[in-house]
């Protein structure tokens, strides 16, 4: 029997699917200093094997949920159809945005426009109401995110920057979009695995033509066939398993406000392991998001 979140909409956050979201955002965190181990693959290379790959498998754990709710999916083939198109770029212009704006940059504006575009979303669409626990806790992590870019973008050769977070902004808006409708799927009924793996099985195979293309790198190279391994099955099927699951109990635009933490993580990471500069601005921007974890978690919103 399913719960009453798969057969409807719902506005509030329990803390179990405020974790589940935010650990996912965590395991995405280190995508992008895991891209940097393989180089010579490229950013549309990983990217299409990361989702690529990740989307299929999603799919494929999802078969017994994807049959059991075929005709609440076939019901909806433009929202299905939405979500997976959102699938298919969201990784091309987010590894794309990364590699041309740097890892911190690029992830930052990328998570950090995808509450706005999320929110936009639910609320023309779907006419949901925003709570001032939401502006106030939105409105610290972009903040945060705000110093990150500001921190990062010091360190950096300007020519590349704008495309790079033109881009970025591109993945916030798919991510926002696929987010979206994986919520109203479940609000029509499907479960939270019958959801996701629509979506992302269909944006999976839609990638399959530029992995074609552009995988020969990861048969070439062990190191870059394990960081392609590494991208697929634990950020992307893992990460992507857990936020489904999350999504059940949390809003759209709640999700995507939590996983503010991933240019967090990724921040960190960047100056960490890959050297990237990570200032006084950089650490503030950290504490913001911090803030706005404890006030999107610690209470229903």
């Amino acid at each position: 029997m399913r719960s009453s979140v798969e057969g409807g909409q719902q506005n509030t956050s329990s803390p179990g699917g405020a974790l589940l979201v935010l650990a996912a955002a965590v395991l995405w965190g280190t995508t992008g200093t895991a891209a940097t181990f393989a180089p010579s693959a490229g950013p549309i290379a990983i990217g299409a094997a990361a989702m690529g790959v990740g989307g299929l498998l999603q799919a494929a754990v999802a078969v017994r949920a994807l049959r059991r709710d075929a005709v609440i999916l076939r019901a909806h083939p433009v929202l299905v159809l939405l979500g997976a198109v959102s699938v298919a770029i969201y990784p091309l212009a987010f590894y794309a945005g990364m590699h041309l704006a740097g890892v911190a940059v690029g992830t930052v504006v990328a998570l950090a426009s995808g509450p706005l575009f999320a929110a936009i979303l639910e609320r023309v669409i779907d006419r949901s109401p925003l709570s001032t626990q939401w502006l106030v806790s939105a409105g610290l992590g972009l903040a945060g995110t705000v110093l990150l870019t500001i921190d990062g973008a010091a360190g950096r050769s300007s020519g590349d920057v704008p495309l790079g977070v033109g881009l970025a902004l591109i993945a916030g808006a798919t991510y926002a979009l696929y987010t979206w409708v994986a919520r109203r799927l479940m609000g029509a009924g499907a479960g939270s695995r019958a959801a996701m793996g629509s979506v992302f099985g269909i944006g999976g195979l839609l990638l399959v033509p530029v992995l074609i293309v552009s995988g020969g790198v990861f048969l070439t190279n062990s190191r870059n066939l394990a960081v392609g391994v590494y991208m697929a099955l634990v950020p992307m099927f893992l990460g992507y398993l857990w936020f489904g699951m999350g999504l059940r109990t949390v809003s759209a635009k709640t999700a995507t406000a939590l996983t503010l933490a991933e240019p967090a993580v990724a921040a960190v990471l960047a100056w960490w392991i890959v050297g990237e500069r990570l200032g006084v601005l950089g650490l503030a921007g950290i504490a913001c998001i911090a803030l706005c974890l404890a006030g999107l978690s610690w209470r229903r919103s």
